[in-house]
């Protein structure tokens, strides 16, 4: 428990959150640091938020992962999705290759084409100038974007981009081609950029820069996917300082669409492949803090792969979205950690008294009354998918039939 605090103050915080009152960046720093005691009481308020908000409807976005480039010009402590150019390796997927799997998804039912990829490689190697250069383009952003054309021209699916920090210039052409875009916060911590830190080698990874990112894409009125990375090295008060500041970037520009609550996991090979995971508690607690932090109307995911065997217990703690389930693709950020089945996911969800829902990459409120935050071709493309609240044309049934 934070210094000062009692079971009492916690109990008078979790009242006043209930009751619909502002909680401080000091009050949720107690709120973190509750007891063990305290964190059901914690849970449970979040809970009855969410509620409130969001029912007890629970969503997933049936996706294909297309990792378009795993060159990176940063170096994080605890990232094996980076890849070096060497022999034998692909430097990009090839429209051909982006077609190929973004078609298997289709004829499963998937509406999301995941593009998630290394930021910047051209800045680093000369291998991904060259391959960049023979097709036409001088950036890896102006090759996603083709092929987030690609997808909308000859599939169903509607492309979600993850390429990192981004110019005004490159949101503003990835929105023509995108229902939405991502980028994880991961932390406000600049400690975590100095000598031994995680992201000490990784420019991209200084918080102002990707704050400015997603505040760019405020302005340009970017359905957004955000979040937290936990257990890097930060304290849980620095948690609270990143939930403050994704809260403001929502209450200035209307963009965030979903905050990702992800836990560290431990890879051998990696600078911090020895590291101690985040403990569940860990995550009940961010996740819970994050709910009152954010409101009743927000949407809050905890991913289920890195959490297999614990997964449902998040639903106690506010959260309404499972995330991307692929039916066809590895999570290639998190290759050791398979997505459950649908059907058991649906199973596990409505143990618990909740439905579970397919939703589209652009969260359901932009569909229904966002209609600004949307490029023409993607509303287009979302009348042959998505049903009159704006989740997938078909729910449920289109991917576990006769109940199973």
């Amino acid at each position: 428990m934070a210094a000062g605090t009692t079971p009492e103050q916690v109990e008078r915080l979790v009242e006043r959150s209930l009751d619909g009152g502002v909680i401080s960046r000091q009050e949720a720093y107690r709120l973190i640091c509750c007891s063990r005691e305290q964190l059901d009481d914690l849970c449970r308020t979040a809970s009855l938020l969410r509620n409130r908000g969001k029912g007890t409807r629970v969503s997933f976005s049936p996706k294909v992962f297309l990792p378009l480039t795993q060159l990176c010009r940063d170096f994080c402590g605890y990232c094996t999705f980076r890849e070096a150019p060497g022999p034998g390796r692909r430097l990009y997927m090839t429209p051909e290759e982006v077609l190929e799997v973004a078609h298997a998804g289709e004829r499963l039912g998937c509406t999301e084409a995941l593009f998630t990829l290394g930021e910047r490689p051209e800045h680093r190697y000369p291998e991904a100038r060259a391959w960049l250069s023979k097709r036409g383009y001088s950036t890896t952003i102006e090759y996603l974007h083709d092929m987030c054309d690609l997808v909308l021209r000859e599939t169903t699916l509607l492309p979600h981009a993850n390429p990192g920090t981004m110019t005004r210039r490159e949101i503003a052409t990835l929105r023509e081609v995108s229902a939405s875009m991502g980028l994880m916060l991961e932390s406000t911590s600049e400690r975590l950029c100095g000598p031994g830190g995680p992201h000490e080698f990784a420019p991209s990874k200084r918080p102002r820069l990707r704050l400015k990112t997603i505040n760019l894409a405020g302005e340009l009125k970017v359905p957004f996917t955000t979040g937290l990375l936990i257990g890097i090295g930060e304290t849980p008060e620095e948690r609270v300082d990143a939930l403050f500041a994704i809260r403001d970037l929502h209450r200035r520009h209307g963009h965030i669409q979903e905050v990702i609550i992800q836990n560290f996991r431990a890879k051998p090979g990696t600078a911090m492949g020895l590291c101690a995971e985040p403990t569940v508690e860990d995550l009940l607690r961010t996740a819970a803090v994050a709910r009152i932090i954010l409101g009743p109307e927000a949407n809050i995911q905890v991913p289920p792969n890195l959490s297999a065997n614990h997964y449902p217990v998040f639903l106690t703690a506010g959260m309404n979205d499972w995330g991307g389930i692929s039916p066809v693709t590895i999570d290639y950020v998190n290759p050791e950690a398979p997505w459950p089945q649908i059907g058991e996911l649906r199973r596990r969800t409505e143990k618990l008294g909740f439905a579970l829902c397919p939703r589209l990459p652009v969260y359901p409120e932009y569909i229904r009354d966002k209609p600004e935050y949307l490029p023409p071709r993607v509303v287009e493309r979302l009348k042959l998918v998505a049903d009159r609240e704006g989740y997938v044309r078909g729910g449920i049934g289109r991917y576990v039939p006769n109940g199973a």
